[in-house]
C-alpha cells in the first residue's frame, strides 16, 4: 500500500458513474484514476494502486476477466466488482474478488468496504461479500 494516500483505480464505461466515484473516494482522501475500459487500466498497469474497484458489464473485456488477470499479476490487490445486472450469481467466474456491490449502492458502505480492505479503520457497516 502507498505510504502516501491509498490509491483506487476505478474502471467503468459509464463517465457518470465513474465521476460520481471518483467524488466519493476522493472525498474520503483517496487518490483515484479512473479507466473508462479494462484495457486502459492494464496497459497503464497495475504498479500505484492499493485497491481496484470495476463494473463487471463493460465492453471487450468483462469485470470478471479483469479481476482474473489482475489477480494473476497481484494476487494481493483487493479487487470490488459492481453491477447493474445479476452476474454476481455466476460465482466461479468471481472467484477472487474481495467483494461485490449492485448499483445503486450506498456510497458510506461502498467506503467502509475500501478502508477495511486497506486495513483503515471503518464505523462497523457491511458489503456483501
Amino acid at each position: 500500500m502507498s505510504e502516501e494516500r491509498p490509491v483506487v483505480a476505478v474502471v467503468d464505461d459509464d463517465p457518470r458513474l465513474l465521476q460520481s466515484l471518483e467524488n466519493l473516494l476522493e472525498s474520503a482522501g483517496y487518490g483515484v484514476s479512473c479507466f473508462s475500459s479494462a484495457r486502459s487500466l492494464l496497459d497503464g498497469g497495475l504498479s500505484g494502486l492499493d485497491i481496484l474497484i470495476t463494473d463487471i458489464g463493460m465492453p471487450d473485456m468483462d469485470g470478471f476477466e479483469l479481476c482474473r488477470l489482475v489477480k494473476k499479476a497481484r494476487p494481493a490487490l483487493p479487487v470490488f466488482l459492481i453491477t447493474g445486472r445479476h452476474e454476481i450469481g455466476n460465482e466461479q467466474r468471481a472467484r477472487g474478488a474481495d467483494g461485490f456491490f449492485r448499483k445503486p449502492f450506498d456510497g458510506q458502505v461502498m467506503l467502509e468496504a475500501v478502508a477495511s480492505a486497506l486495513g483503515r479503520p471503518t464505523d462497523g457497516g457491511e458489503h456483501e461479500n
